[in-house]
């Protein structure tokens, strides 16, 4: 439900909430400016002394309870990163954007006229970092709740999709929240393509383990 739109990018408008607060503080002329009072922070802003995994572009708070899935291709690219706690799971996107420039209103209006495009009613509410968009959709498993948050960040911005009791009660978000909270952003000095995934890899704990595992596997070979 994320696609890079045809005739170059656009940018936030007039009407949406806002710029986020690692947003609006990377827009400060002055460097002595305080930096936000939360994150999902830039790597420039990140509190010190806090134990984190690190996964490339993103590193995640490492919160009790939570359970981090990372789904990687062959070479270790990650292509999927998963918090789940109970019922609830957090799944987590970075993207290139400009410096000056939110891009989650335009992202957020492209996933609504997808979801309406497949018969959903996909709805705005105001939350912690501005405008979210909400629904019901449909699953193998029946109907299940989704919740969409985007920050913007300078030259990045991070979506978030919260499925299960998350979703629907944002006071069942629990460690999920502070794990959002706590996010690091570290935006590397290559120029990309607006929307452009930022490159996430597996840490090396996991890298090795998958290593490990795929040598002691072996070559499958076909017997008769």
């Amino acid at each position: 439900m994320f696609s890079r739109k045809r005739g170059g990018p656009k940018h936030v408008r007039s009407g949406d909430a806002p710029p986020s607060a690692a947003l609006a503080q990377s827009m400060e002329s002055s460097g002595e400016a305080p930096p936000p009072e939360h994150g999902p922070w830039d790597a420039q802003w990140a509190p010190p002394d806090v134990q984190r995994l690190d996964l490339g572009s993103l590193l995640i708070p490492a919160i009790d309870g939570v359970e981090v899935r990372v789904q990687a291709n062959p070479d270790g690219a990650v292509e999927q990163v998963v918090l789940v706690v109970g019922e609830s799971a957090l799944q987590l996107g970075v993207f290139a954007a400009p410096r000056s420039e939110g891009i989650w209103g335009e992202v957020r209006a492209e996933i609504a006229e997808a979801m309406s495009a497949d018969g959903v009613r996909p709805k705005e509410i105001d939350g912690p970092y501005g405008v979210e968009l909400v629904a019901t959709v449909n699953t193998p498993q029946g109907p299940a709740d989704v919740r969409f948050v985007g920050v913007d960040g300078p030259r990045w911005m991070v979506r978030a999709l919260f499925q299960g009791p998350a979703a629907a009660d944002r006071s069942q978000e629990g460690p999920l929240a502070a794990c959002l909270e706590g996010l690091v952003v570290v935006r590397d000095d290559e120029a990309r393509p607006v929307r452009e995934a930022l490159p996430l890899r597996l840490p090396k704990e996991m890298a090795e383990h998958a290593q490990r595992h795929a040598e002691e596997a072996g070559p499958q070979t076909n017997g008769r």
